[in-house]
């Protein structure tokens, strides 16, 4: 279980096969969850400031993660512990699917993000919460192929957001109560 709340930006050192190591100061141990970029990994190896992980196909087939190269920048979260802070929301680390950036806009001292994920838009809800390549995030906005989030400077300087320009892929959670009631009724939810 994450927040969204990204602790750190990491470095991708490599990604060779299944076996992804990611370059960033994290206190962890073998068996420890880590969210990177949206997706919840197992740590396997960890020493002098790399940490090791195995990729699921699974976890390819649903993520961006299989695109990612030496040098490229990730999203980093460890696990929610008892007793920490809840800020953002409860992120699961469950990929749902990809989504496209389909603009940016600026707002103020801050972008409006349109994010176009058709499978995913019926999840989402004005002031609900989504969570975008492992950044917990508001929904702003929804029209039928995707949603909009409202960007603080804070958030563009801290993650890797504010690097993204329009046609990135990145990682969707959904809220898990809204897939819940869908499975609960039975039948698709409908907007």
């Amino acid at each position: 279980m994450f927040t969204g709340l990204v602790q750190h930006r990491g470095r991708v050192a490599s990604l060779d096969g299944a076996r992804l190591v990611v370059e960033a100061p994290l206190d962890v141990r073998v068996g420890d969850s880590v969210s990177i970029s949206g997706a919840c990994l197992t740590v396997v190896e960890s020493a002098d400031g790399r940490v090791s992980f195995d990729v699921a196909e699974e976890t390819f087939a649903r993520t961006t993660l299989g695109g990612l190269g030496s040098g490229d920048q990730v999203n980093v979260e460890t696990a929610l512990r008892a007793g920490d802070p809840l800020g953002g929301h409860y992120v699961q680390g469950h990929v749902d699917g990809v989504g496209r950036i389909r603009s940016l806009e600026a707002e103020g001292d801050g972008v409006r993000m349109w994010i176009d994920a058709p499978e995913l838009a019926r999840y989402c809800v004005e002031k609900g919460s989504i969570t975008v390549d492992g950044v917990s995030l508001t929904v702003a906005e929804t029209d039928d192929n995707g949603f909009a989030v409202a960007l603080i400077p804070h958030t563009l300087a801290q993650t890797t957001l504010g690097a993204l320009s329009p046609g990135d892929p990145v990682n969707v959670e959904a809220d898990v109560l809204a897939k819940y009631v869908e499975r609960l009724l039975g039948r698709p939810l409908v907007r």
